[in-house]
């Protein structure tokens, strides 16, 4: 293990142009709330599609798409080269740290971060941006909402896409950086997956399970969206947030669903926080945690287990789920792909406490191919919503890529 001090983004800059031009599969995250930033590089052309298992998997990244039925379809990034930025606060500068040294290192990668030149300011700006049609989605909508008052479901997620086109300097690391000094306490990522041409981007607000080296295993139900600001551009504090019974029910659907859960594996023994109203980005929602000591009730394989059985939440689906999904495959009209799927380190070194395993619902994501990205919201849909509000919130959650876009 070795640690280096370097010109702040120079290095990053040089290992994501390096393991883009080798066509290698490609991670860099930042974990809510911390400061390191990680790079993770594979040396297999094509990733690995596995189930997820804590327990069985070694050091590396996960990246499911939202359709996994049987849980074998996330692909599996190993951990062949594992770095660890961090800021320091003498001369703002970054230092490295290498956790993992491969036995036998890639020759090609190293020549190219030897030769590549990374100094040439890179900028990024929209060249033009295609809307969807808010008819659509609001027929959408009220489809949905149709199918629930017959009694086919109780809540159903529908999601819309967007898409911008990039100019053609567009650099990834530059938007990771901005990414992480606009949402501080979203995880934040970019995942290359070069066999597949593309490469996601996003600040997601929503764990799904992590535990870490004490055993401490964490999920939360995160629903109910509002602006994080007044009609005059006013930043609302959550203690003054008022929530509709709408967003209130919503919420409630997703506690229930990760409580059953935990019964149908029996398990009790938890502790719950919440709801609390909690603001990530420019939005506000209303949040529950669900916190499990695993060391206690002795069930190492907690996060295993739940990850199998909360995927997809009736966050980003509904419930019933089967019914969810189905009229989601049947009516959106699109593929979602990667979006509201699940992704995140497993088994990795953060913040010098052990090893460490954190999974994230792709929410707040875009997709980047060809010089366009591709944007994705969606909004729980009950009885109560108001497909024009629906919409609405949409716009809110694109809104938080775009910003960073257009800085």
């Amino acid at each position: 293990m070795t640690t280096t001090t370097l010109e702040k983004n120079k290095s990053r800059q040089h290992l994501w142009k390096s393991a883009k031009q080798l066509a290698l599969p490609t991670a860099m995250w930042r974990l809510p709330r911390q400061t390191e930033k990680h790079f993770l590089t594979s040396f297999s052309d094509i990733p690995e599609q596995t189930k997820i298992d804590f327990e069985e998997l070694g050091a590396g990244f996960a990246f499911s798409p939202f359709v996994n039925s049987d849980g074998k379809d996330a692909f599996f990034l190993k951990a062949d080269l594992h770095y660890i930025f961090t800021q320091s606060e003498l001369n703002k500068n970054e230092d490295l740290q290498e956790i993992i040294v491969p036995s036998a290192i890639n020759p090609q990668l190293i020549d190219l971060l030897s030769d590549l030149d990374s100094d040439k300011k890179q900028e990024i700006g929209i060249i033009d941006q295609k809307q969807y049609q808010k008819e659509d989605y609001i027929n959408l909508v009220e489809k949905g909402i149709a199918q629930i008052e017959a009694g086919g479901m109780q809540k159903v997620v529908l999601s819309r896409t967007k898409k911008t086109t990039l100019s053609p300097d567009f650099e990834v690391v530059t938007i990771f950086d901005k990414l992480c000094k606009a949402y501080p306490t979203a995880f934040v990522s970019a995942v290359s997956l070069p066999h597949l041409g593309v490469i996601w981007m996003g600040a997601s607000p929503e764990t799904l399970v992590s535990q870490n080296a004490q055993g401490i295993f964490r999920t939360m139900a995160l629903a109910g969206t509002q602006s994080a600001y007044d009609a005059e551009g006013n930043l609302i504090t959550p203690s003054e947030a008022m929530w509709r019974q709408k967003e209130i029910e919503e919420q409630s659907f997703v506690t229930r669903y990760i409580i059953n859960c935990l019964k149908k594996i029996r398990v009790r023994e938890f502790e719950e926080e919440g709801p609390k109203t909690v603001i990530a980005g420019n939005l506000m929602h209303l949040r529950t945690d669900i916190i499990i000591d695993t060391v206690e009730i002795n069930f190492p394989q907690l996060a295993t287990v739940m990850l199998d059985l909360l995927h997809p939440t009736s966050a980003v689906c509904g419930m019933p789920k089967v019914a969810a999904t189905q009229f989601i495959l049947e009516n959106e009209g699109y593929d979602r792909e990667f979006y509201s799927g699940f992704f995140g380190p497993i088994n990795m070194q953060s913040n010098g406490n052990g090893r460490e395993s954190h999974i994230f619902v792709n929410l707040r994501t875009m997709k980047i191919q060809n010089n366009t990205a591709t944007l994705y919201a969606g909004c729980g849909i009950t009885a109560d919503s108001n497909p024009e509000k629906e919409w609405y919130e949409t716009e809110m959650k694109t809104q938080t890529l775009e910003r960073v876009l257009n800085l």
